[in-house]
């Protein structure tokens, strides 16, 4: 039996366990979660859901990357989705950083 190692099975892999990661993320220990009511909600939800729009937006784009090559797609579509799907990593990246960033400080506070 062949495995059928394309660039569309390798990426639909890392969408899944990309999904698979935000799932148990979303989903924390009782232990681990505070229960104060706050206005804006909860930071790991809200996490959560901005990396699940990205997978999702990825997945959007690599179906639009399909349908461009079967012939079913426009190329400026094909482009535009690329280039959101960009901005949209590139945000999380930064997003990623600044949070790192946070915690760094906070570790360098003195006690």
């Amino acid at each position: 039996m062949a495995v059928n190692n394309t660039p569309f099975n390798a990426a639909t892999a890392a969408y899944n366990n990309a999904s698979r990661l935000i799932n148990q993320a979303a989903k924390p220990n009782a232990d681990l979660t505070a229960s104060v009511a706050s206005p804006g909600g909860n930071f790991a939800e809200l996490l959560a859901q901005n990396v699940q729009g990205v997978v999702d937006q990825g997945k959007a784009t690599d179906q639009m990357a399909l349908d461009m090559v079967s012939g079913k797609a426009n190329v400026v579509d094909m482009v535009t989705a690329l280039s959101e799907t960009e901005m949209a990593i590139e945000s999380m990246v930064t997003l990623r950083d600044k949070v790192i960033s946070a915690y760094e400080e906070i570790m360098r506070m003195p006690i």
